[in-house]
């Protein structure tokens, strides 16, 4: 099983937890090119991909955002909405139509408090993510502006 197998939520989260997560699923659509959000924004809700492609990206002072990784079919966009200050550490933007299910932040914390068990299951998906991103920035970052790249064969 890949990282990026690992972070969908289907096979991260246990069946019951999936199931009261999605109870509160709210099915939105992106026309390609839009904004879901910009980075050092308020983070108030997160998705889960159905059909498209989002990108994450990074701004990079004096040039042009840097396009840190694409998301598809089964996997979480946004992390940021976990941890205080709650605020965009990324942007992203729809690449193509993109269907997903999105989740009021709020909600889902509400509801980690409420049941530990949900809380550990939820932390440890997003904590996965988010180590995963770490990486994929770090070594995007050094193919684009170091002086030898990342040493990663893509």
């Amino acid at each position: 099983m890949t990282t990026k197998q690992a972070n969908r939520m289907t096979i991260a989260l246990p069946g019951p937890y999936q199931k009261r997560l999605m109870n509160i699923a709210r099915d939105v659509s992106f026309p390609a090119g839009s904004r879901l959000f910009e980075e050092g924004r308020r983070a108030d809700r997160f998705w889960v991909v159905r059909t498209g492609t989002v990108t994450l990206d990074l701004r990079v002072p004096g040039r042009r955002a840097a396009v840190i990784e694409s998301l598809g079919a089964g996997e979480l966009v946004g992390w940021s909405w976990l941890f205080p200050p709650h605020l965009w550490h990324l942007g992203a933007e729809a690449m193509t139509p993109v269907r997903a299910h999105e989740f009021d932040a709020v909600t889902v914390r509400l509801m980690c408090d409420s049941d530990p068990q949900l809380g550990s299951s939820v932390a440890l998906w997003v904590g996965q993510i988010l180590a995963h991103r770490l990486q994929q920035t770090r070594t995007r970052l050094l193919d684009l502006y170091a002086p030898y790249g990342s040493g990663v064969p893509r």
